[in-house]
């Protein structure tokens, strides 16, 4: 089936912002600080993995429909009923997040640009030799430090369909369009300027198809072989990173690993575990206001269900917000009412789209705990000529048959979202981070 054409918009208001003008200055090279990592977007002038050429608005706007429908696809599959390893989960690696940091892996360290993902727990790399992988790999012979990792090992036991070749633990698998194999190893992941020995992750030895990401995957789940579970002494099961607009040119954003330096004054909402889904960040949705008028949303929209899946969770590999069907009419039709004197177009997938100047109400998501009022620019897309203007949202997709409300990395830009596990709370604060 032909992906649907709603996040078609995305890139009205990124198509000027990834490609700069002529005689611009990126600075691609800036350091990393103590436990901070700098983020840019995958699209960004520094990402190795933007475009080789530049691409029509219509064109870069149906690559990134269809990687955000892949990404849907994944976060359906996680709330299934089957459960999944976290640490090989062919969704997991499938899937494309949109947001990337740098780490250094192996003695000497060898930089890598890594996928940040908070809704998946593994760390893969392309590794050298890999055939139908990125040029931009890991080359593990030139690493000290790099062993493979045991056939009788727990790490092994936790993979889907291991194999032995000799005492090596590999595994294969095959999603969608593509077939990957990988051996199971360890090396020191530095991250800023902390090392991080005996890191377990994914060395990829072959890709075949088109839906594999070219870069590596920084798993920011918490399941058992996740970058928090690995580091739980050294990081205390504890970050926030703040997500650059898609205006931004360079490693604006930031990632910050460890309760040092998080911030003290954060509205905060309790995270919900769900012992299935393990990666996922549950939080308790209880409502939605458009302006001053609380909607009228029936409570199972909205309502945590533990088997099935259902509920409210924040991502950061998937773009625009999507609302279960119920919740998203609800908004629409009040936002819609809101907007007097326009007519109400469409474009792609987004159903409220005006071509007049529009003043938009503020729109709240309500949790328990904390209300969160987003910012023009975390609610609305424009046209690159600023002819069209659309709400920046969207229902859950009936191919998916989502019954997830997924908080995605629009309305995130330019907040700082904590996510503390010791104290089972996820907190936003507004920070300026492009």
């Amino acid at each position: 089936m032909r992906p649907p054409l709603f996040l078609s918009s995305l890139l009205l208001i990124t198509i000027l912002c990834i490609y700069p003008s002529q005689g611009s200055v990126h600075k691609c090279d800036l350091p990393d600080h103590g436990s901070t990592l700098q983020i840019m977007h995958i699209y960004s002038p520094c990402s190795p993995f933007r475009p080789s050429r530049q691409l029509s608005w219509e064109q870069t706007v149906l690559d990134m429909a269809a990687k955000d429908e892949a990404r849907l696809q994944y976060l359906s599959s996680l709330v299934a009923k089957r459960s999944i390893v976290p640490i090989a989960s062919g969704r997991q690696l499938l899937q494309t997040p949109t947001y990337i940091v740098r780490a250094k892996l192996g003695t000497p360290a060898q930089t890598l640009l890594m996928a940040m993902d908070t809704s998946s727990d593994a760390a893969w790399i392309p590794c050298s030799g890999c055939v139908g992988c990125s040029s931009n790999v890991f080359v593990a012979n030139l690493s000290t430090t790099y062993k493979t990792v045991g056939c009788q090992s727990p790490q092994c036991k936790q993979v889907p369909n291991p194999t032995c070749a000799g005492t090596a633990c590999s595994f294969n698998l095959t999603y969608g369009s593509s077939t990957i194999a990988a051996t199971v190893s360890q090396d020191t992941l530095t991250l800023a300027t902390d090392p991080v020995p005996d890191y377990s992750f994914g060395c990829l030895s072959s890709v075949i198809g088109s839906s594999a990401p070219p870069q590596g995957l920084l798993g920011l789940g918490r399941g058992p072989l996740s970058l928090l579970s690995q580091t739980q002494d050294l990081y205390q099961s504890t970050f926030s990173y703040c997500l650059p607009s898609f205006k931004s040119l360079n490693f604006s954003g930031s990632l910050r690993l460890g309760p040092v330096a998080q911030p003290k004054r954060i509205k905060t909402t309790p995270l919900l575990r769900n012992p299935r889904r393990s990666s996922l960040y549950y939080v308790n949705m209880i409502g939605i206001s458009v302006g001053r008028k609380f909607l009228d949303i029936p409570p199972s929209a909205l309502a945590y269900n533990e088997a099935t899946g259902a509920g409210t969770i924040f991502d950061s590999g998937t773009v625009f917000t999507r609302l279960v069907a119920p919740a998203y009419t609800a908004l629409r039709d009040e936002f819609r009412r809101r907007i007097k004197g326009a007519n109400v177009t469409s474009l792609g997938g987004f159903d409220t789209c005006y071509t007049v100047p529009i003043v938009a109400p503020a729109i709240t998501f309500h949790f328990t705990g904390m209300n969160v009022t987003l910012p023009l620019d975390n609610m609305l897309i424009h046209s690159t000529a600023g002819s069209i203007t659309c709400l920046a949202m969207a229902a859950a997709p009936d191919n998916v048959n989502s019954v997830l409300n997924v908080i995605a990395n629009m309305q995130q830009q330019n907040h700082r979202l904590l996510i503390d596990v010791p104290n089972s709370r996820l907190g936003i604060a507004r920070e300026l981070c492009t």
